[in-house]
């Protein structure tokens, strides 16, 4: 099992597919990897070589921010957005949908369940 950026690829899928596992890299960037390493796309991950391996490890850790670095980048670039103030801050800040979605209806997953109407008349 090829283990790359500390995430173990799945044996059993070409690694084309299985490098998407891997936070950060997608379609795009799985084949631009493998093309800077000069691997088959096609080939299944338990197929590789330790060669084959050192070479994808090596294009990702020179030309791609992934994993905890990525993760560490996407959460201060939301606490910025939090502490200027700004309109997408303040909806993050407020837990509802960043990128002008509607609320009215929708949004039940960012929003949480339903609260109920309180009834504000005396009991008789």
């Amino acid at each position: 099992m090829a283990r790359i950026a500390g995430v173990d690829l799945n044996k059993n899928k070409r690694i084309g597919i299985a490098l998407m596992k891997i936070f950060g890299i997608g379609t795009t960037s799985s084949g631009k990897i493998l093309a800077k390493a000069g691997v088959d796309p096609a080939i299944k991950t338990q197929d590789l070589t330790e060669a084959q391996v050192g070479a994808i490890r090596k294009v990702i850790d020179t030309d791609f921010k992934v994993e905890g670095d990525l993760r560490k980048d996407v959460s201060m670039h939301v606490k910025m957005l939090t502490d200027m103030g700004c309109y997408r801050g303040l909806r993050h800040r407020k837990n509802l949908p960043v990128r002008g979605q509607r609320t009215h209806t929708n949004a039940r997953t960012r929003k949480g369940p339903r609260k109920g109407v309180v009834s504000l008349r005396k009991a008789e």
